[in-house]
């Protein structure tokens, strides 16, 4: 449990607030690079760590992200002319550039110079693999992009989604650091009987309470949950928090995994989940099928109107209650996003974690809060760079799941599985995926 104060502290991430601080070091994950489609499109609105912004791509390609009240009367800039490398407000025809200057000031006399005086505050903004990153801090060298190799993958091989979550970052990106709930939350309607033998599954609903090791990293924390498999080996998870707000989770095949889901803070009560992952191969036809997903409202512009489920609290995430009875499903609601999503926002708009009871399974939970706690008040108190700000090469890691031979020191099991950018042909994607096949052994029949 953390206390009252402590549960503030890590949850608010607005302007001045120590971990709105903490996360303006860094580049953040502001839109998608679709939702600006091509050059002078409309302005879209973004919240994001609390400030409202509008997002824009200007005639040269550029985009921009700006402050929403033109800094003249306070008009909002989402109104504006997308037009001539520029967002022009319709109050009075002030126009700014993608870096906040003010380029055109029509209804001040020509001879004036006073346009040149009056900024708008703006963020620099970079797009790799299908995101939009801004900058949001006060560095006048701006740091690296994060070194993530999903988002590295060249054009044509990557994937990048977004949903949004009504709720606080932090509890939703907990979700993804807490390992034994897929046994119940995701699994908890199946029997080992209903799996294929041996898969990864399997052993996951044949033992449903894992046991786990956590230790610190370089790019913030790691867990490794284990449990008994085929006589001789154990099944490990593998997964990974990475700063200031970075998942890799456990699911797929350690080695061959390439995603990371960013839980990104758009005020204290609303989170964008970008999802950057590889594409499937085409020419892998034994892998396993896409998962079912879920229908997405239309989005609107307010400023919580991008990436919603239809399913949703106001209609109790479309609940099967007949099917919940009937075993057919755990939870009765329709996918493993949906799931994750009703449980982390049941919790409130920011849980109130001085009410929590913490078990053993809960080991990364309480590294991860301690260790984004720590990072926080060191930048804040003595000045020290969170991880990862200047060295983007530490985010160079893998998760996933393995089977390694019961006694073996886990960390020496997986070390040539974990760095990324390291090929792995040795693994078919075809079986290995599923879990069926232990790793350094032959292959399964």
């Amino acid at each position: 449990m953390l206390s009252t104060e402590d549960n503030e502290l890590i949850s608010q991430v607005g302007p001045e607030t120590l971990m709105g601080d903490l996360m303006r070091q860094y580049w953040v994950p502001a839109m998608l690079s679709s939702e600006v489609p091509e050059p002078d499109s409309e302005p879209i609105r973004v919240m994001l760590l609390g400030e409202q912004l509008i997002g824009f791509r200007d005639t040269s390609g550029e985009v921009g992200l700006i402050s929403n009240l033109c800094p003249h009367r306070g008009a909002s800039l989402f109104f504006g002319r997308n037009e001539e490398n520029g967002i022009r407000c319709v109050y009075h025809g002030w126009k700014f550039d993608t870096s906040g200057n003010c380029v055109d000031m029509p209804n001040e006399p020509a001879e004036s110079n006073f346009k040149s005086r009056i900024k708008a505050s703006a963020y620099p903004c970079r797009e790799r693999g299908g995101v939009v990153w801004a900058y949001m801090g006060s560095r006048e060298t701006l740091p690296p992009l994060p070194d993530l190799e999903a988002n590295q993958l060249p054009d044509g091989e990557w994937s990048a989604t977004m949903i949004q979550r009504e709720c606080n970052w932090l509890q939703a990106l907990e979700g993804d650091i807490d390992t034994s709930h897929l046994g119940f939350l995701h699994l908890g309607a199946l029997e080992p009987e209903d799996l294929p033998t041996g898969s990864f599954d399997y052993y996951t609903v044949k033992d449903r309470a894992p046991r786990y090791v956590a230790l610190d990293t370089p790019y913030g924390a790691m867990y490794g949950a284990y449990r008994a498999s085929e006589p001789g080996y154990l099944y490990w998870r593998v997964a990974q928090f990475l700063f200031p707000f970075y998942t890799h989770i456990p699911t797929g095949l350690l080695g061959r995994e390439i995603r990371t889901r960013c839980w990104v803070p758009m005020d204290d009560t609303h989170t964008m989940y970008f999802m950057i992952s590889k594409r499937p191969t085409p020419t892998d036809e034994k892998a396993p099928s896409a998962p079912v997903r879920s229908a997405f409202l239309e989005n609107t512009t307010d400023w919580f109107g991008r990436a919603r489920y239809e399913a949703n609290g106001r209609n109790d995430y479309m609940i099967d209650r007949e099917g919940q009875r009937a075993r057919r499903s755990f939870t009765g609601l329709q996918t493993i996003h949906l799931q994750d999503q009703a449980v982390t926002e049941s919790m409130g708009p920011v849980l109130n974690r001085s009410l929590e009871n913490l078990g053993s399974a809960d080991v990364m939970v309480i590294r991860v809060r301690m260790r984004l706690l720590e990072a926080a008040l060191a930048f804040r108190d003595k000045g020290i760079v969170p991880p990862g700000v200047d060295n983007p090469e530490i985010y160079q890691v893998r998760s996933g799941g393995a089977f390694l031979p019961e006694g073996q020191d886990w960390l020496e099991g997986i070390k040539e599985l974990l760095p990324a950018y390291v090929a792995h042909p040795e693994l078919d994607p075809n079986l290995d995926a599923r879990g069926l096949r232990r790793i350094g052994s032959k292959p399964n029949a």
